[in-house]
């Protein structure tokens, strides 16, 4: 078997029914299996995913155990070549993965394959390619100066080698993965994908950023940014440093004060919404139950050339396919906001920015409900 694709949730159901189905798209023409770990939701994401994905291995948790062990269980019960570790919040195009193995085939003490992640607004997502958080370059990012902390040798749709790529999605072959001992299981949630990538480094592998092949992840969905939020990212961080850095505790001490004073004292960033004066449906046909839910608002377009400003674009992924949607959001007018009908679904879903839940649209008997 080519790919085991690893997507790790945890309450998230319907963001994940839509990664499932850009997934099973993008491997129907790859010896690939889809495994899903469940860190014990209670959504009804397990039940969703024996009743839809019948041919996707399911392994559900008593317990939530955190990114590291969850994916590690998955990882275990592989059987591919390669590994895609893949969040539950994002989606592919359907020649992602076929890029991906295409392009590493032919390198040489190959460590993680990266790709370019854009959210559910269409723009760039910058951690997509980092270098190494030392402690200075950490403490520059904190006060602004965060040009040191991403890897902007390269563009956004370069092809080169990076240091350290985001766990929201990684290709690794599961040989380098297990000889390097997978994801570090002291990390519960993040600061993981970091270390992982910095042991594949240590251990004379070379990551690489492939920016020719674009995934959503709408950033937000399966971590909310709360206090519990803060902890985690601190603490990871500081296992991060007494792992891999040497220590001058007098700088530390500054340095971690210095963050928690900072992160106490941010201002929660206010996302302005736009005021929507219409909505289109992207599709071949009419849909009554979209129409009778946004009534006056609708407007059917069976292109995607001339949608205006201050709209929101539903995409009806039974027309499309989840390339041309990602290619269209990826370059499309930032004042319209988007959100997708999945292939085969019953609801709407999208998300606008990485620091509130994405909305949720589905319905029954001609009625929309929105869950947030």
């Amino acid at each position: 078997m080519k790919l085991s694709v690893i997507i790790l949730n945890y309450n998230v159901e319907y963001f994940l029914e839509l990664c499932l189905r850009s997934v099973v798209a993008a491997t129907i023409n790859l010896k690939a299996e889809i495994i899903v770990v469940d860190n014990n939701s209670k959504d009804g994401s397990c039940e969703m995913v024996k009743r839809l994905f019948p041919d996707v291995i399911l392994i559900s948790n008593k317990k939530n155990l955190g990114f590291s062990k969850g994916n590690n269980i998955g990882v275990s019960k592989a059987k591919g070549e390669y590994l895609c570790i893949l969040n539950p919040d994002t989606v592919v195009a359907e020649d992602t993965f076929i890029k991906l193995l295409d392009f590493s085939e032919n390198k040489k003490q190959l460590g993680i394959v990266g790709c370019q992640l854009i959210n559910g607004k269409g723009l760039f997502l910058p951690e997509s390619k980092r270098n190494i958080p030392t402690v200075k370059v950490s403490l520059k990012k904190m006060i602004g100066l965060s040009k040191s902390y991403y890897a902007n040798n390269l563009s956004q749709s370069g092809i080169g080698k990076v240091s350290i790529l985001v766990g929201a999605f990684m290709l690794i072959n599961k040989q380098v993965y297990n000889a390097v001992g997978g994801f570090d299981e002291d990390y519960f949630m993040y600061g993981e994908d970091i270390d992982l990538s910095y042991k594949i480094l240590k251990a004379g592998y070379s990551n690489y950023y492939y920016g020719a092949t674009t995934v959503i992840h709408y950033k937000g969905e399966s971590t909310l940014k709360d206090k519990k939020y803060a902890e985690r990212f601190f603490g990871a961080m500081q296992i991060f440093y007494k792992k891999h850095f040497k220590h001058n505790l007098i700088f530390d001490a500054v340095v971690w004060l210095g963050i928690k004073v900072a992160f106490a004292f941010r201002k929660t960033r206010k996302v302005k919404s736009n005021d929507i004066t219409q909505y289109v449906l992207l599709s071949d046909k009419e849909n009554k139950k979209i129409e009778a839910a946004l009534p006056g608002k609708l407007i059917l377009k069976k292109d995607i050339s001339s949608v205006i400003k201050h709209s929101e674009v539903i995409f009806d992924a039974n027309v499309y396919s989840y390339k041309e949607i990602i290619a269209f959001i990826k370059n499309a007018n930032k004042d319209v906001t988007f959100k997708i009908l999945p292939n085969k679904s019953n609801f709407i879903i999208g998300s606008n920015n990485g620091f509130n839940q994405g909305e949720t649209l589905f319905f029954k008997d001609y009625l929309i409900q929105s869950k947030t």
